[in-house]
């Protein structure tokens, strides 16, 4: 596999840059405060009661929400940038002498493309309606999620089973770094594993309001409210057309709680 370039149908790095250029333009997102990762897309937030706080000591606590950013929809996951994915691996006293770059970067980067630092977009000029970004970004989504997954088939990924490192390559790398924080179990050497596409591409799954939900999804009815991926959910409320490969997930044709309620039904 050495010396072999393989970029049929994978992203470019251009694309993948702009694709995140193109998520600043989409509807409000909001995400919680604190140490808790989820994400609503929605002027305001639900009240349903799945926020775990700082080291998970609490559950089932209400959330707090503030404005979300392009990261808390997009999770940037970043790795090692190799000159050639075969060199020595990485010593633990060698880990501040590579940059780190996003890892989708680095695997199209190890696949051929050209990687360039000084790449910028100018957001001025774009006078596409809402939807037709919407659109756009959910396509763009789609190929990137189905461009990883060719490239992970030809060239190796690794993640670690502990925590969310990942490196491009065949071996992993030596960097003592998994667990350095206190409320993490395990510390030291990384644990790897081949990575797959969530790995590099985080889906980010949150609640779906459904047409026929509460206006402010509640607490009660979390068993009949649908999910879906963070980016196709910021999609959809721009107007873009979901593929049907979500709609199980997203329950369109499941009950509302409260229409449960009205047949005598315990919630």
């Amino acid at each position: 596999m050495k010396g072999k370039r393989f970029l049929a149908g994978g992203p470019t790095a251009s694309q993948v840059a702009g694709f995140k250029m193109k998520l600043t333009q989409l509807p409000v997102a909001e995400r919680t405060t604190g140490y808790c990762p989820e994400v609503y897309i929605g002027s305001s937030g639900h009240q349903i009661k799945s926020c775990h706080g700082f080291k998970r000591i609490k559950k089932d606590r209400e959330h707090r929400w503030i404005d979300a950013t392009v990261n808390d929809i997009l999770s940037p996951v970043e790795a090692f940038h190799l000159q050639t994915m075969f060199q020595p691996m990485i010593s633990h006293d060698q880990r501040f002498d590579f940059d780190r770059i996003p890892a989708v970067l680095e695997l199209c980067f190890q696949a051929g493309a050209k990687v360039s630092d000084g790449t910028s977009y100018n957001l001025t000029q774009d006078t596409k309606k809402l939807y037709q970004i919407g659109q756009e970004t959910l396509d763009a989504w789609e190929k990137l999620r189905d461009g990883v997954q060719k490239l992970l088939f030809v060239y190796p990924a690794k993640v670690c089973e502990h925590c969310s490192e990942v490196h491009i390559g065949p071996s992993g790398n030596k960097v003592r770094a998994c667990g350095v924080f206190r409320y993490e179990g395990w510390r030291g050497a990384h644990r790897w594993r081949k990575a797959g596409v969530d790995d590099l591409v985080p889906s980010k799954v949150l609640w779906h309001r459904r047409p026929h939900d509460p206006e402010v999804l509640g607490d009660a009815g979390r068993g009949y409210y649908g999910h879906s991926p963070a980016v196709v959910e910021l999609c959809m409320q721009a107007g873009a057309r979901v593929p049907k490969k979500y709609f199980c997930m997203m329950k369109l044709l499941g009950l509302a709680p409260n229409v449960v309620e009205e047949n005598g039904m315990k919630v």
